[in-house]
């Protein structure tokens, strides 16, 4: 066995948030199977445009059927029932300041920092009251309230956002997802012990993550009447 899966996310991703929380609840598990997990800040309307992709809600069937059954469906699903999209989601959806700062953490900071503070974002965004994280002044209460940082350090990662360098972080993570294929948000690279990469999208794959991987896992199972679920 062996590998590594490569997610690559928007905060901005519905499905990116639950793709996360999904993989750091189980990361200790898979990582015991010597599967590395790491996660890379994307933008995701640049992977848009790239590739015509559209959102589902732009769609209005799709956008109905998102908001009513499937939103509330997957969420549950992954323990997070009380996420909510913002209201004037458009304006808060692009995240390339949020973005830049986590690609900076990443590289400053512990991994076990750098996932305590993508959590935060993802929860100070997604959950109410709906945090607008592309302000400037937001998004440094943010940081602080993340506990992580001292008031010096939260000043140099609001800095360090601005550099070309940590710009060419996240422009160099959209461009590696779009050569590998990538459409949409949380997209997966999966790589196996013999070194071969597939791409898998969305928060609901992870059970052919697993099989490509060649790693155990009990997948769906239908019980016959009288069976007790394991659950």
């Amino acid at each position: 066995m062996g590998g590594r899966i490569d997610c690559y996310f928007d905060i901005a991703s519905l499905y990116s948030y639950l793709a996360f929380a999904y993989l750091i609840k189980t990361l200790e598990k898979i990582e015991s199977h010597g599967v590395h997990v790491e996660f890379h800040p994307i933008l995701l309307g640049a992977v848009n445009a790239k590739t015509g992709n559209k959102p589902p809600w732009s769609v209005p069937a799709k956008a109905v059927y998102g908001s009513e059954f499937e939103g509330p469906r997957a969420t549950a699903y992954f323990g997070r029932p009380d996420i909510r999209p913002p209201k004037d989601f458009m304006p808060r959806a692009h995240t390339i300041l949020p973005l830049r700062t986590l690609h900076y953490i990443k590289r400053t900071y512990s991994r076990e920092i750098y996932h305590a503070v993508l959590e935060h974002y993802f929860h100070a965004f997604w959950m109410p009251p709906n945090l607008n994280l592309t302000q400037v002044d937001v998004l440094a209460k943010v940081i602080a309230d993340s506990g992580k940082f001292s008031p010096k350090e939260c000043e140099a990662i609001l800095a360090a956002a601005q550099t070309q360098e940590v710009k060419d972080m996240l422009t160099g993570a959209t461009q590696e997802a779009l050569e590998r294929g990538a459409f949409g948000a949380p997209w997966l690279w999966a790589t196996n012990g013999e070194g071969k990469g597939e791409p898998f999208f969305g928060s609901d794959r992870f059970g052919y993550v697993y099989k490509f991987l060649g790693l155990p896992y009990q997948d769906v199972e239908l019980l016959a009447p009288g069976q007790v679920s394991k659950l």
